[in-house]
């Protein structure tokens, strides 16, 4: 049943439903990026009423991970035990435990579970054998295991190909709130009541991480909670952006110099250009780099229309760390007050590139004011360089940042806008998008439909020029569910 204290997730709670009313035992993996309300989901969802339930400590050694183990179960039974000396131990004192519960159902949570995989700790096997060997053979028995190391969770327990290989029953990933999630949180939960304006520009700086929207203050203008939360003394988000890293990743150093890097280009830039930035050799370290920065949300890879997997491009696609890039990082002496008294000129030219990322983790609210969402239809970019044909013909370089490659033979290309009012197309504007779209149509050969989309706050005013645009996405249509 759909817990109402949780905003959204319902596809998950169905999930956790199914699973709780099957007799047999199951893994349940939940994973997800850091803050994004994996714990708040599994707790509220069964109502904090577990047999068990176990954290994980950040850089704590493994001798205090067992002490803090024992400390629980102590709690749950009611029993002292011996201290474990090491966590096969510790998992058969979990399991006498567990063995004299009269009960159909036995939930375990174990949260933070990279976090207990201290090195040398053999973590990882013990808890193998424990379910391997005893947890998986008893019905009823409900094992959830959650982990903000994305990268982690997905080689050790969902892919693993060790002791955990194909045993994970189910696994959950949670994504970061849409824009329709957030308004909803900050209504209900908060008592937050802005405008979608407002929501959009708070969406561009956290992102849709629960945690981030919930030190929102009721009551306090929209710049005022900025500057509190990031520029104030003691800012509660002024040090998040590095404990990030060092909560995700062993070696935190090289993963934030990658994001940093990759920030540096709005359209992203290839392995190559990576490696070359960081003056890196040839090596496959940085490509483990960028597939775990992928599978916990702080990039993502995408393809350029007609090119193979060698010319792909890493973006930096979290909201949080752009907004942090921009205007925290490596400043120093920021005025309390900086928010509030930034000049509009340096706001609005983020807004411009965050505004696209958010429409790029909108897709799917795009196709449906699109009316396509039925519609196989892939997500790509295409770029050219300043071009000269051999017959002396030159080509103006142009750039398209979102192309959506349609099944029934139509490419909608999307031109997407931050604007504070109507967009205005001009006749300047609009050959420029014509002239694009040409360049586009002749060096692709493509002979799908070329159908202009204009992505925007609030619309496009009506002129002479407005019917070169086929359909216009709105921030409202941003908000569908």
């Amino acid at each position: 049943m759909e817990n109402n204290r949780i905003i959204g997730r319902s596809y998950e709670q169905h999930i956790l439903q199914n699973i709780c009313e099957e007799k047999e035992a199951r893994l349940v993996a939940v994973y997800g990026r850091r803050r994004v309300g994996k714990t708040y989901l599994v707790k509220n969802f069964f109502g904090e009423k577990f047999d068990f339930f176990f954290t994980g400590s950040f850089e704590a050694s493994m001798q205090v991970q067992l002490t803090l183990f024992a400390g629980a179960l102590k709690e749950y039974s009611g029993e002292a035990r011996a201290l474990p000396k090491d966590w096969f131990e510790a998992f058969e004192q979990l399991k006498s435990y567990l063995v004299t519960l009269n009960k159909e159902r036995v939930v375990v949570f174990l949260d933070e579970l990279p976090w207990m995989d201290t090195p040398r700790s053999n973590f990882l096997t013990a808890f193998s054998y424990f379910w391997n060997t005893w947890a998986s053979m008893r019905d009823g028995m409900k094992l959830v295991v959650c982990g903000s190391a994305t990268s982690w969770m997905l080689d050790k327990v969902v892919g693993d190909k060790g002791g955990l290989y194909g045993r994970s029953s189910r696994s959950i990933y949670i994504a970061p709130f849409n824009l329709y999630e957030v308004e909803k949180f900050l209504s209900e939960r908060k008592g937050i009541i802005w405008n979608r304006y407002q929501i959009l520009e708070a969406y561009m700086i956290f992102g849709g991480i629960p945690y981030y929207l919930d030190m929102l203050e009721k009551g306090l203008p929209f710049e005022q909670n900025i500057d509190n939360l990031f520029y104030r003394n003691g800012a509660p988000l002024r040090t998040e952006y590095e404990f990030l890293f060092r909560s995700l990743f062993k070696s935190s150093s090289i993963y934030r110099q990658v994001v940093e890097t990759v920030a540096k280009k709005n359209k992203g830039l290839t392995l190559k250009e990576i490696k070359e930035e960081l003056k890196l050799g040839d090596g496959g370290a940085i490509s483990i780099v960028l597939d775990n920065l992928c599978k916990c949300d702080f990039i993502r890879k995408y393809s350029a229309y007609g090119k193979k997997e060698q010319g792909s491009l890493f973006q930096l696609t979290d909201l949080f760390c752009l907004y942090h890039q921009k205007f925290i990082g490596g400043k120093t002496g920021l005025d309390e007050h900086y928010w509030s008294n930034i000049k509009e000129s340096a706001r609005l030219a983020w807004a411009g590139y965050a505004f696209e990322q958010v429409c790029l983790h909108h897709i799917s609210q795009i196709r449906g004011k699109l009316s396509i969402k039925g519609v196989m239809t892939n997500v790509c970019t295409w770029s050219l360089p300043k071009h000269t044909d051999k017959d002396g013909t030159v080509w103006p370089g142009a750039q398209i940042d979102l192309l959506l490659c349609r099944g029934d033979h139509v490419i909608d290309v999307c031109e997407m806008k931050y604007c504070q009012t109507l967009f205005t197309l001009t006749g300047d504007y609009e050959k420029r998008m014509r002239e694009r779209n040409e360049t586009f149509v002749h060096f692709t050969k493509t002979t799908d439909a070329i159908h202009t989309i204009l992505i925007t706050t609030y619309g496009l005013r009506e002129n002479l020029y407005s019917g070169s645009i086929y359909s216009t996405v709105t921030m409202d249509d941003l908000f569908m569910e």
